[in-house]
């Protein structure tokens, strides 16, 4: 199973479709990340980022459900060692 989790465009450097890169917002965390598939994304944009590669731009609505979604989920802990 794969997951694209949104991010936020602060910045993009580069002219050439195949390899622009933005720097993008996860929380409080920055990352760069290709845009050579989502060459309309711009700074202020919203994208989903797999295995870090914007896949899609989307809505700030659709990003925020999404982000809510993914914070519902409980923290997933070890189950603790069977002893004797």
């Amino acid at each position: 199973m794969c997951l694209a989790i949104p991010g936020l465009i602060d910045a993009v450097e580069g002219d050439d479709p195949l390899f622009r890169q933005a720097r993008v917002r996860f929380g409080g965390v920055a990352r760069t990340v290709s845009l050579a598939c989502t060459p309309e994304a711009g700074p202020g944009d919203y994208v989903l980022v797999h295995a870090g590669i914007a896949i899609a731009t989307i809505d700030e609505a659709a990003a925020e459900r999404t982000l809510a979604a993914l914070r519902a989920i409980p923290e997933h802990e070890p189950p603790a060692p069977e002893g004797p």
